[in-house]
């Protein structure tokens, strides 16, 4: 499946993993060889998704039958075990940040960097790395932890980064009892539209910066007034929509028998959008209290 990401490309639960069985494709002129079978519930041509057409593990096409699976499918305890883990990783360094590096927002900076560039490593790879993954949680921690301090530290911004953290899991409270009760249904065209929009939003982003960088004052006037107000609120949106996007990856996975370690793609993927989230929720409140 392609990328639920606003920022970074991640595969996961993706016809190219490299672990055999999971999408296993048919024999060449016979009946299609399933994955797990005997513990999965869609195995035997009992799959209500098998035609459907949006279904990300649908094989279209005749193939040499892969070797029996060497792991067990991932299950929904596996996700949330190891999401808590990563997010335990990013709380520990955010402590830690908020405690030692408030101060020194320019190691706080390189730590976040590095983050970046340990994701986009992540991203790229075949398969997940968990300490690479966790590595990630621990520098975006310290980053947010130190930022996080020092915007609280600003005249009438004190509490603003629990306002923020707050706010995050209502976000993810709100989205997760809509994808269950399906009032937010992920589909093709859900999907493009929330990635068109999403790649205009960062695109406008950088476009900000540049004209900050090279231009002075607030660029185009994204991140204060009014229309640092709106463009605040279309992000949260936006980080609210790709949770949707991740929790069907997550279902699917689940479904469809991914292997035990694309666990670990789920959790980095969840991090990434919640911090995605907190990151706007925190921006939007500083503009409101007039910072």
């Amino acid at each position: 499946m392609r990328s639920s990401n606003p920022v970074f490309s991640r595969r996961g639960f993706s016809r190219d993993t490299g672990y055999a069985g999971f999408n296993a494709p048919p024999q060449a002129g016979g009946p299609a060889a399933p994955p797990y079978a005997g513990t999965n519930p869609y195995a035997q041509g009992g799959n209500p998704y098998a035609a459907d057409a949006t279904n990300p593990y649908a094989q279209g096409q005749q193939h040499v039958t892969h070797a029996p699976p060497q792991t067990r499918p991932m299950t929904m305890d596996d996700v949330v075990a190891r999401t808590a883990m990563t997010l335990g990783t990013v709380i520990a360094g955010a402590t830690v940040g908020w405690l030692f590096l408030t101060g020194s927002l320019g190691f706080a900076v390189g730590a976040g960097l590095v983050a970046m560039v340990l994701a986009f490593v992540q991203s790229f790879k075949r398969k997940p790395s968990p300490a690479l993954i966790l590595s990630y949680a621990a520098l975006e921690g310290l980053f947010l932890g130190a930022l996080s301090g020092f915007i609280n530290d600003l005249p009438k911004m004190n509490g603003a980064p629990m306002q923020a953290v707050l706010g995050t899991m209502a976000v993810f409270v709100a989205m997760l009892v809509a994808y269950k009760t399906r009032i937010v249904r992920v589909t093709a065209r859900f999907t493009r539209f929330v990635m068109i929009a999403a790649m205009g939003f960062v695109l406008l982003s950088l476009v900000n910066v540049l004209f900050m960088v090279f231009g002075g004052g607030d660029g185009l006037g994204f991140r204060s007034g009014g229309l640092g107000i709106v463009f605040g609120i279309v992000g949260v949106v936006l980080g609210a929509l790709f949770l949707a996007l991740d929790f069907k990856q997550v279902e699917d996975g689940v479904t469809y028998g991914a292997p035990r370690e694309e666990s670990w793609l789920a959790a980095f993927g969840l991090t990434l959008t919640l911090v995605w989230i907190y990151m706007e929720m925190l921006r939007l409140i500083s503009i409101l209290r007039g910072d």
